[in-house]
């Protein structure tokens, strides 16, 4: 467990016991990538940073876990949940329904719970980093406490970014 910074997905997370670390870094406004920008600034491959996106499919909200060296596949999401057509949810929507600022959405400490689906490549390492609601701030923990932590699905719902 860790301390210091207080924000909603920490605040989850010390709630459920589920050991993590929290990893901060400045922050540079303007950033295209706020993933690509922790990556770096934490010095992990991309690969086992994940950004949280929001998504309707079907008209519902649903949480998608993506690594940031990638892109959302909107039509894999959709399958994942059952549901036939995705797209993706409006900032300002997505802000309301989490309580966090967009470039900093966390997958944890959301204000509503919704279905969330993990990229499945994220099993494949022994931790990943996900934001802590705040830009400037990831989480590293075990991406099998990620999934418990949000009751999450593991599903193929990222595909490689196009060059």
């Amino acid at each position: 467990m860790a301390k210091g910074v207080g924000t909603p997905a920490t605040v989850a997370l010390n709630k459920a016991k589920v050991a993590f670390t929290v990893h901060s870094y400045d922050h540079q406004p303007g950033t295209g990538s706020y993933g690509l920008e922790a990556a770096h600034a934490i010095g992990v491959e991309p690969a086992r940073v994940f950004k949280t996106l929001m998504a309707e499919v079907d008209g519902a909200l649903v949480v998608a876990i993506v690594p940031v060296s990638g892109q959302l596949d909107l039509k894999a999401l959709a399958s994942a949940v059952g549901g036939k057509r995705a797209a993706m949810a409006d900032p300002k929507v997505a802000e309301r329904s989490s309580g966090y600022v967009v470039g900093g959405i966390s997958p944890l400490g959301q204000r509503k719970i919704l279905p969330t689906v993990l990229d499945h490549s994220g099993l494949t390492f022994d931790s990943v980093f996900v934001s802590a609601g705040r830009r400037g701030v990831d989480l590293e923990l075990s991406p099998h406490d990620l999934v418990a932590a949000t009751k999450a699905m593991v599903a193929p719902i990222a595909r490689a970014e196009r060059g």
